[in-house]
C-alpha cells in the first residue's frame, strides 16, 4: 500500500475564487503530485473544531461538494469544510479499511495525525486544487 500524507509545501496558502465545473483528465491539477485514486480525508470546520473522516476516488471533486454544501449530511450540518488531512492508497478496499479505522479513533488520536503533517491546521484546498 502507497500512503502520501498531505505533502505540506513551506509557501503561502493560495487563494481560490472558482472551481472548475468538470475536471476531465485523469489527475488532480498541475502543481500537485497527487493522481487521481483513492483517497482517505479529514476535514475541520476550523482549528480544533469538529472533524469528519471520508473516503473517495476523486479528492479534488469530493472536497469541492464539501464546500459548496452540494450534499446535505454530517460535514454540511456541522460546516466541516477545510480540508486538514489526506492520504492516498492503491486500492478503494485499503482506503475503505484505514476511513473505518480513524472513524473509531478517539478525537486526540486524529488531532495528533492531523497536526503530524499540518500543524498549524492549514485548509489544503489549494494543494490539490492547484490554484495560485
Amino acid at each position: 500500500m502507497r500512503r502520501a500524507a498531505c505533502g505540506l509545501r513551506n509557501h503561502a496558502t493560495a487563494s481560490c475564487s472558482s472551481f472548475p465545473r468538470r475536471r476531465e483528465s485523469s489527475g488532480f491539477a498541475s502543481g500537485t503530485n497527487v493522481k487521481r485514486q483513492p483517497c482517505v480525508y479529514l476535514l475541520a470546520s476550523g482549528r480544533n473544531g469538529t472533524l469528519y473522516a471520508g473516503v473517495t476516488s476523486d479528492l479534488v471533486k469530493r472536497v469541492w461538494e464539501h464546500r459548496t454544501h452540494a450534499t446535505e449530511g454530517f460535514s454540511d450540518k456541522y460546516d466541516a469544510t477545510m480540508l486538514v488531512w489526506f492520504e492516498l492508497h492503491e486500492t478503494m478496499e485499503s482506503a475503505l479499511t484505514r476511513e473505518k479505522r480513524i472513524k473509531k479513533w478517539r478525537r486526540e488520536w486524529k488531532v495528533e495525525l492531523i497536526e503530524g503533517s499540518n500543524p498549524y491546521w492549514r485548509d489544503l484546498w489549494s494543494e490539490i486544487h492547484g490554484c495560485s
